[in-house]
């Protein structure tokens, strides 16, 4: 917006999508997902539209925001396709219609500002309830189920640090005990993550996180995530790229309850393993073969591990070529 309406520090944002295809998440009956781009209504949205104002020092956002694009992510994740390397399951399976994070987002505001040095903080107010243009019921901009708040500070150095927590101004559903009358008794709903990154050799980096949960709101007590990303992989193929990564989400002991009530010989956690290729076969055409282990996929002892075996392209019909 400064370079068209002279509106120095000023830009506005908007982010489009359409999203079709099967569900093969509820297919495989895994609790964490192995597909990042998997949506349960295949529809046309308007996911994100803010406007920012940055000065020197710091930033300020406000509109549909996706949490997930500056906190508890972590870039050497990128490439990884199981859903639970993109955000904490103990975040992500909370609110009453999921955070603000792909595929729908709500209505926040969003500050960074920098600490100096190699400092920073980032705060985010959001409204509990996701919904967007395209998705029954649109964008909420009553906020009646509250807000989600959310701080991140870190430090980047060789090594980039984050600690961050979360928590919802409006209490949430207990997932198992009930008052004399049936009905969910209401507890505060909040979380703590730290998440570190660093450049280990030429080319390769590596990841992990942690965080944790109430442990009463959602199934999840809390989880964590690692990996390894290969830059140019194979010295011939200068595209290439590898990935691998492990995860796994520890449920809570009510959740693990209700499973036990239900029949199921539930386990402590699902685990999950990927190994991940891409590479640019033309300037238009990408493709990245993916294989990923489920262990105690549903967090049933009973069922056997899964194997899932998913090969993504990525087009750019108008993708530059060379001279």
């Amino acid at each position: 917006l400064a370079r068209a309406f002279g509106w120095q520090g000023m830009t506005l944002h908007a982010h489009v999508l359409n999203n079709s295809g099967a569900v093969l998440n509820d297919d495989l009956g895994t609790l964490q997902g192995a597909d990042n781009i998997e949506v349960s209504r295949q529809r046309l949205r308007l996911f994100e539209f803010w406007a920012e104002k940055a000065w020197e020092g710091g930033s300020v956002r406000a509109g549909l925001y996706d949490l997930n694009s500056e906190f508890y992510a972590n870039e050497s994740a990128g490439l990884l396709i199981a859903s639970a390397f993109g955000i904490g399951s103990e975040l992500a399976a909370t609110g009453p219609n999921g955070p603000s994070i792909f595929p729908s987002t709500a209505l926040a505001v969003r500050g960074h500002f920098d600490l100096g040095g190699q400092s920073s903080v980032s705060v985010a107010v959001l409204n509990a309830h996701a919904g967007v243009i395209g998705e029954p019921g649109s964008v909420d901009i009553e906020f009646d189920d509250g807000a989600l708040i959310i701080g991140e500070y870190n430090w980047t150095g060789h090594t980039h640090f984050g600690l961050g927590a979360w928590g919802y101004t409006d209490q949430q559903d207990d997932i198992r005990d009930t008052d004399t009358f049936g009905d969910p008794i209401s507890r505060n709903a909040y979380g703590f993550y730290a998440t570190a990154e660093r450049e280990l050799w030429t080319n390769t980096s590596g990841f992990a996180r942690v965080g944790v949960s109430d442990g009463d709101t959602t199934p999840y007590a809390g989880g964590w995530q690692a990996g390894l990303l290969f830059d140019e992989a194979i010295a011939a193929r200068p595209s290439s790229q590898i990935s691998i990564g492990a995860y796994q989400g520890a449920l809570g002991d009510k959740y693990r309850a209700n499973e036990v009530g239900a029949g199921v010989n539930v386990a402590r956690a699902e685990t999950g393993l990927e190994f991940t290729y891409s590479d640019q076969i033309t300037p238009w055409l990408r493709v990245q073969p993916d294989l990923q282990l489920v262990l105690d996929p549903g967090g049933d002892r009973d069922r056997d591990n899964l194997w899932v075996f998913g090969l993504r392209f990525e087009v750019t019909p108008f993708a530059e070529r060379e001279a």
